[in-house]
């Protein structure tokens, strides 16, 4: 089962959504409280499974509203994928990946997985 992982950092407290192999497919931002990272949590639980994609990596590519996963290439060449919400605000971001399948799994991953994912605390 795939779940929310907790856990604090140096400069506050961040989340990462794990597949059931463990492997992170969604990184959220540093939060300053427990409150607001759950909080993030319930943006993505909520927002994931409605959102579009943006395929930011072909020319000319189609406008999606928001909430919407916006997927591109960084300047490695790697393609990524960051989950806005209704506000236009980053609620999640992915590792990088090599191929835009792998891409695209994973944010099917994430629309799959997030809503029944359990939170536990690292």
């Amino acid at each position: 089962m795939s779940k929310f992982v907790i856990r604090k950092v140096s400069s506050g407290i961040k989340f990462d959504l794990k597949a059931t192999n463990g492997q992170v497919i969604l990184t959220s931002e540093v939060y300053t409280t427990e409150a607001a990272c759950r909080g993030g949590i319930a943006s993505i639980q909520k927002n994931a499974p409605v959102a579009g994609v943006e395929n930011q990596t072909v020319e000319g590519f189609e406008k999606v509203t928001h909430p919407k996963f916006e997927m591109y290439q960084d300047k490695a060449g790697e393609y990524r994928f960051r989950l806005k919400a209704r506000n236009g605000e980053i609620i999640g971001v992915s590792e990088g990946y090599a191929a835009k399948a792998s891409c695209l799994n994973g944010i099917e991953s994430v629309q799959k997985n997030a809503p029944e994912a359990e939170i536990v605390e690292e």
